[in-house]
């Protein structure tokens, strides 16, 4: 029987502050992250901050009826200058006392659609079949915000289940300006399906004050990606961003109420499901008294490795271990 050892939690804020980010041209970054951009928000440990943040791509993307677009979203289109790849990304936001070495804990609040439509578009040479579908193919499907809820063009309504393809930290700055395209150690465009309100994500932080962004609004995704995209479109989220001085993650990770969530980022998808096995059998031995060897026995038992996404270049795998087995 293990010692189950849970680390501390993040310490509470009585005097937090709430704030307000919207998705205003000043405000976002489109394609891009570098720890050299100034921040846009500074914040204390534990605030909360409110954020909206618009679909991937430009006007190519939009629907032919531009009642359905926000006027926000067609100002930050007309305005913003893509430098890199399609996600506008709202931020960075500056978290006082975050410094490199230590982590950023998010606690994902709410998650919400804020547009009536969104895109999913095959692009030749991408996808998980870059050979086997040779033209761009969009669709526009119709969402019911309230309900949760999209018809695509054949008939078909599906429930939605809306989170934020992109959150990341800032990388570390020496590697300049990279493309927000693949997910690395600081975050970024994980697309994991299973980052929803409620969840919490674990960020190492590369540079001072963590420069903190979100984006790349999915309204729905399967495990995989595999055509490139996902429902795309605009989401707000509310974050709580509190500085973790007390952990030594160097990697990315994430958990629920019921789960424990590791991820692997690598261009060979076999290589990402064994960087998501180590990381869920280092986190055992941080929470228990299990030995390594148990801790690989217990994640063939009860770990189920999933496959994030297969389309970002950096491929990605996580997996979930149920808490109630620690």
């Amino acid at each position: 029987m293990s010692t189950r050892t849970t680390p501390p939690a993040a310490p509470t804020t009585p005097s937090a502050t709430h704030h307000e980010l919207p998705a205003l041209p000043q405000n976002i970054h489109w394609g891009h992250h570098d720890a050299a951009l100034p921040p846009v928000l500074t914040v204390a440990s534990g605030d909360t901050v409110h954020l909206t943040a618009w679909a991937a791509g430009g006007a190519e993307c939009m629907p032919p009826d531009a009642s359905l677009v926000s006027p926000g979203h067609r100002s930050a289109v007309e305005t913003c200058v893509r430098d890199g790849t399609t996600h506008m990304l709202t931020g960075p936001v500056y978290v006082e006392t975050a410094e490199p070495g230590d982590v950023l804990q998010v606690d994902i609040l709410d998650v919400a659609l804020n547009e009536p439509w969104g895109f999913v578009q095959i692009v030749p040479l991408k996808g998980t079949l870059p050979n086997e579908f040779d033209s761009l193919t969009r669709i526009h499907p119709a969402i019911d915000t309230a309900a949760r809820t999209a018809r695509l063009p054949w008939g078909t309504e599906i429930a939605l289940s809306p989170f934020f393809g992109v959150m990341a930290v800032a990388p570390p700055p020496h590697w300049g300006r990279i493309p927000s395209m693949q997910p690395r150690k600081f975050g970024g465009n994980m697309d994991n399906k299973e980052l929803v309100a409620g969840s919490t994500l674990y960020l190492p932080v590369f540079a001072e004050g963590a420069l903190f962004s979100a984006g790349d609004g999915h309204g729905v995704q399967g495990d995989g990606e595999v055509c490139i995209t996902a429902l795309e479109t605009g989401l707000t989220g509310t974050f709580r961003l509190t500085v973790r001085k007390d952990l030594d993650y160097a990697y990315p990770f994430a958990e629920n109420a019921t789960h424990l969530i590791s991820m692997g980022m690598h261009e060979d998808l076999d290589e990402a499901a064994r960087i998501a096995l180590r990381q869920m059998i280092e986190h055992i031995g941080r929470r228990t008294s299990l030995t390594r060897e148990e801790a690989y026995m217990l994640c063939s038992l009860q770990g189920d490795l999933r496959v994030t996404q297969t389309v970002d270049g950096e491929k990605g795998c996580h997996m979930m271990l149920a808490k109630s087995v620690l």
